[in-house]
């Protein structure tokens, strides 16, 4: 069974920095792109940082380019989202997902994990 975890959420104020995690089973790297997803109050999901290890693809939206970076140990099944230079913008639900195909697009992902909330105070 595919089970995604993320984890990691909480306050931080404008300009600080935070990790999310995202623990990962009954699937590997290997067979599975992972993307992170955002979720603000009263907007669309949108895709934020995807990594996938099979091609060496990335996916990043423009909002987070420089400032949120994507990696993954595998060992440990988990992929992370560092996210520096917060903005308050950058307040919302986090989500992680696991994708065939990868990309940026919300309609591609078959598995997702519960959210982790972050918030941005200014």
């Amino acid at each position: 069974e595919v089970q995604l975890q993320a984890s990691g959420g909480g306050l931080v104020q404008a300009g600080g920095s935070l990790i999310l995690s995202c623990a990962a089973s009954g699937f590997t790297f290997d067979d599975y792109a992972v993307g992170w997803f955002r979720q603000a109050p009263g907007k669309e999901r949108e895709g934020v940082l995807c990594i996938s290890s099979r091609d060496g693809n990335a996916y990043s939206a423009d909002s987070v380019k420089g400032r949120f970076t994507v990696s993954s140990d595998n060992a440990k099944n988990t992929v992370y989202l560092r996210m520096n230079m917060l903005k308050p913008e950058d307040t919302a639900i986090y989500y992680c997902a696991a994708s065939r195909t990868g990309g940026g697009a919300s309609s591609a992902y078959d598995y997702w994990g519960q959210g982790t909330l972050v918030t941005v105070s200014s």
